[in-house]
């Protein structure tokens, strides 16, 4: 199954990467290094950046251990094959930004923030939801479900309300790589 997402991913990284006529940017940060920085820079100083493949054995396996859960796999691999800025898409509903992690600080608060999250879930007596995108709408968020693999929109502390796709690649696949809304 994470065949199919990582290929969808790869899909959409090549669409963002090309679309980006003059380039990815990024301010320097000399605090928060990553791999994705092409060349040489000052802190504060635009530098091109572009996603780069893990080479890291990044895994939730911790997450998994603290919440006895088993994560969707595509999921995992979602935020297990690329280090990158996150990711701006035009989606039928509307723009969205797919978030990414930067580097390995990222990909541990990454993790923090998801227990916290299925936490809350648990809480609230929620399906457990794994965030991976916001929208340009306050407080609504983009999920898997985990346990059916279903990409859903929820309010912020509330059930989902929608279904968008039966998997993340296949929603992946219907969306269209908007790098300009970066700028």
């Amino acid at each position: 199954m994470s065949e199919k997402l990582n290929c969808a991913l790869d899909g959409f990284i090549h669409g963002y990467i090309d679309k980006a006529e003059a380039g990815l940017v990024i301010a320097y940060d000399e605090d928060f290094p990553s791999r994705c920085i092409v060349a040489a820079a000052t802190d504060g100083e635009n530098v091109l950046w572009q996603p780069v493949l893990q080479t890291e054995n990044n895994h939730f396996d911790n997450v998994q251990s603290a919440l006895d859960l088993t994560l969707n796999t595509e999921y995992t691999a979602f935020f297990t094959r690329y280090w990158s800025d996150h990711l701006h898409a035009s989606a039928p509903d509307g723009e969205l930004t797919l978030l990414q992690v930067w580097n390995q600080d990222d990909f541990e608060r990454l993790q923090q923030n998801l227990i916290g999250h299925v936490l809350m879930k648990r809480r609230l007596k929620q399906p457990e939801t794994l965030f991976f995108a916001l929208t340009d709408q306050e407080d609504i968020i983009i999920s898997v479900e985990n346990t059916t693999g279903n990409v859903v929109v929820e309010q912020v502390g509330k059930r989902p309300h929608r279904t968008l796709a039966p998997s993340l690649a296949e929603f992946l696949g219907s969306l269209v790589p908007n790098p300009s809304a970066a700028a």
